[in-house]
């Protein structure tokens, strides 16, 4: 007899899951996508690098269009909202976006993937025209058109200084505008420690970006024809012909809490670790809460690694197969211009309030042999436990070629080694790509000394 999975969401979680699941159980299992939007299965995380020119068009940030995923026996139904998750009825209840008309979909087993939405504060004006979010394709087509309506276009103001707050920074300067960045906390880019979120404050400056930093937003003023003009921020007013708001996301969880499944203290689904929320029910991406592995306790992370991954625990085990999703340990990596910024694990000050005896080096070092003339500066900051040598986090900032090396730290930290076990773990070495030591195992061996 042939089971109906149903998933709600198409993109990184849902669309994953839906593959595996089908690519496993064939003809056996009758898979239906239902996607709101117009896109599926598309990189969010590459439209900074299309705005600021990188990316030459759309289409390349998608992975699989709808019409792929139907020759791969998918039933994809695009402009398709689900409205109503009827648990015990087994049942979706799904609007068509343009018509309004409402059809019902019976499923043996449901996914909720609904993903996130940006997060807008309730500042006055903050619905005007000309203020935007960048959480999809459409909504950075929105901004490229803003940029090319033939409105003069000068001055860009970008609230928030996380991931996407600096990479938008350095897409629009790209784009010849002059950027001013608002932030509230002490330093851009949170996930790191205050000083070396300072030195990514300073390659910002140097590169033309005006960062206020310490600053609230408290709220936008728009000219005669409605169009923003300028922000209001406890620093004073800032000129704006456009505004991006890079404020993070919340997880999309209507749905589901009308359903009646699980919501964590978080906000977001709380899953088992295979993923489900009851039986025959499903939740995948980020809308989801996830163990920390570093400190054993539930977090939010929306990155499309981690959906990834989850969907296509969720299609394994849909599929007949079994898989756990195992958690994450806060691996992030991001980029302004040439300089380069990543993390993972424990920062230094949540270490210690967590209550955990900790113990921190950091090295001032180059990305390779000093003695060839491209090297460029690093900074490598990492922490263990006091007595057992246990790695509990690292930090990188540098030029080209710095903080991809995070990788080998989050590896590290994924099995549980202590910072002697990667002092002397066997990395490569030449010239042109490290020092005879690598950086990490640097850093490392100067925690050998005091833990």
């Amino acid at each position: 007899m042939t089971r109906r999975f149903v998933v709600i969401g198409g993109d990184a979680a849902g669309m994953t899951a839906a593959s595996q699941a089908k690519r496993m159980a064939g003809d056996a299992l009758d898979v239906v996508a239902v996607e709101r939007g117009r896109w599926a299965s598309y990189s969010a995380c590459g439209i900074p690098y299309w705005i600021g020119g990188e990316v030459a068009q759309v289409h390349d940030l998608v992975a699989r269009s709808p019409q792929q995923h139907r020759a791969n026996g998918i039933d994809v139904r695009m402009g398709a909202e689900a409205v109503e998750l009827d648990v015990p009825g087994q049942s979706v209840t799904v609007r068509d976006v343009e018509s309004g008309s409402r059809t019902t979909l019976e499923y043996d087993e449901v996914l909720v993937a609904t993903g996130a939405r940006p997060i807008r504060p309730d500042l006055p004006g903050i619905d005007g025209a000309g203020i935007l979010d960048v959480q999809t394709l459409d909504d950075g087509r929105r901004l490229l058109d803003a940029l090319a309506s033939g409105r003069r276009v000068r001055n860009a103001v970008v609230v928030g200084g996380g991931y996407i707050g600096v990479e938008m920074a350095e897409a629009l300067l790209r784009r010849g505008l002059r950027v001013t960045l608002v932030e509230q906390a002490e330093e851009p880019l949170a996930l790191l420690d205050t000083d070396l979120g300072r030195r990514v404050r300073d390659g910002m400056e140097k590169a033309g970006v005006t960062v206020l930093r310490a600053t609230a937003v408290t709220g936008f003023e728009a000219g005669a024809d409605g169009w923003v003009r300028a922000v209001s921020t406890t620093a004073g007013q800032v000129d704006a012909d456009v505004v991006v708001l890079g404020l993070g996301v919340q997880p999309e969880v209507a749905l589901a809490e009308a359903a009646g499944l699980p919501i964590g203290d978080n906000d977001g689904l709380r899953t088992d670790p295979r993923m489900s929320v009851a039986p025959g029910v499903w939740a995948a991406g980020d809308c989801v809460e996830v163990r920390d592995r570093v400190f054993d306790r539930w977090v939010r992370v929306a990155l499309g690694t981690h959906a990834n991954k989850q969907g296509r625990v969720v299609g394994i085990n849909v599929g007949g197969g079994q898989s756990q999703f195992p958690g994450v340990i806060g691996t992030a990596i991001t980029r302004f211009c040439h300089l380069e910024a990543a993390r993972t694990g424990a920062m230094v000050a949540e270490a210690r309030d967590a209550g955990l005896d900790v113990v921190v080096e950091t090295i001032e070092t180059t990305t390779h042999a000093g003695y060839l003339p491209d090297a460029e500066p690093m900074t490598v900051r990492m922490l263990a436990e006091k007595g057992t040598g246990r790695l509990l986090g690292a930090q990188i900032v540098g030029g080209r070629g710095a903080a991809k090396r995070i990788d080998v730290c989050a590896l590290a930290l994924w099995a549980e080694m202590s910072v002697a076990d990667l002092a002397m773990s066997d990395l490569a070495y030449a010239p042109p790509f490290s020092s005879v030591w690598d950086p990490v195992q640097v850093a490392a061996r100067a925690l050998c000394a005091v833990v």
